[in-house]
């Protein structure tokens, strides 16, 4: 719309300014369906045949102004469209590579994010295994101390069974002397068991 605009200004004002032609060495102006030869109206003096040749000639030099403005016209819209056209490809181009490089920082980070999760797992699984063999050393500790607490006692109950029979049988006389000592040696056998046994705990 705006080029038909400017061709339409361009085409009035042709027509408004005067053209030049030369005709047998004399310079006639043509302006307003007029002809003027230095200055004084001309066109009634003439011929028509010289009129129609002089108007003819200047409507050819009109047209090739017309032609010559509209080449420039065109020239210069095609110059800008091109420019138009350069800048959106330009910026298109921009455009590509900043999406590049969010794209290439969206998986940086992916990346350093998955690196992370990786190390936080193993560290996991390591700190488990830990826990796990804590729990291991505990329950083994526990079943150690409950072994330890049933020898302590068993060996108690052995002593005490042997000083109550011993006191029985001794109560009774029913103990030789060689009977006795074999007594006492198992007492105190028993009782080295029990005291070893409570040192253990």
């Amino acid at each position: 719309m705006k080029y038909y605009i400017i061709l339409l200004f361009l085409s009035l004002s042709l027509t408004t300014f005067a053209q030049e032609v030369t005709k047998e060495g004399k310079v006639y102006e043509v302006k307003n369906e007029k002809i003027f030869l230095e200055g004084v109206d001309v066109t009634e003096t003439l011929k028509l045949e010289e009129r129609t040749l002089i108007f003819k000639e200047a409507a050819l030099i009109s047209d090739k102004m017309k032609l010559a403005e509209e080449a420039k016209l065109k020239a210069e819209q095609e110059k800008k469209e091109a420019e138009k056209v350069k800048k959106e490809e330009e910026k298109a181009k921009k455009q590509a590579e900043k999406l590049k490089k969010e794209e290439e920082k969206a998986l940086e980070e992916k990346e350093e994010l998955a690196e992370k999760l990786e190390k936080e797992n193993k560290k996991a699984e390591k700190a488990q295994k830990k826990a796990e063999k804590e729990q291991k050393k505990a329950e083994k500790a526990i079943k150690k101390e409950e072994k330890l607490q049933s020898n302590f006692e068993k060996a108690e109950s052995n002593l005490e069974k042997a000083q109550k029979k011993y006191e029985k049988l001794k109560r009774k006389g029913k103990l030789s002397p060689v009977d006795e000592n074999k007594w006492m040696d198992k007492i105190e056998k028993l009782t080295e068991k029990v005291t070893k046994a409570k040192r253990k705990l």
